[in-house]
């Protein structure tokens, strides 16, 4: 049996760009693989406030978890005001988008892809 012990404080790491991260390079910096299996995926997405992942659709199902802070989550055509300890759910082919009202920290625990 294998066990992954993960300190997601050790991979907490915020980007000093700021506002609109359009770019798959600017994601890349707030996104960090924590575990990747057969079956799911998870990510670390840190945000300074103000960032922004611009919303599209994604062909796989993912649920955020918010840690820490606080975002205003697209999910489709609707918005969710979202805080920590707070879970949202989105559909594969529905486009989820996210912008940092207070410093983000959050899982994503996507179908493996």
């Amino acid at each position: 049996m294998v066990v992954n012990v993960v300190d997601l404080n050790k991979l907490v790491e915020f980007s000093q760009k700021s506002g609109l991260l359009g770019t798959t390079e600017d994601r890349q910096r707030i996104k960090k693989n924590v575990l990747k299996t057969t079956s799911f995926n998870i990510v670390l997405i840190c945000l300074e406030s103000g960032q922004e992942i611009p919303s599209r659709p994604e062909p796989y199902e993912v649920c955020f978890y918010i840690i820490d802070g606080s975002g205003i989550f697209t999910v489709g055509e609707e918005k969710y005001d979202l805080a920590k300890g707070n879970i949202v759910f989105v559909p594969a082919n529905v486009a989820r988008g996210i912008k940092s009202n207070k410093r983000l920290t959050l899982l994503g625990i996507q179908e493996s892809h």
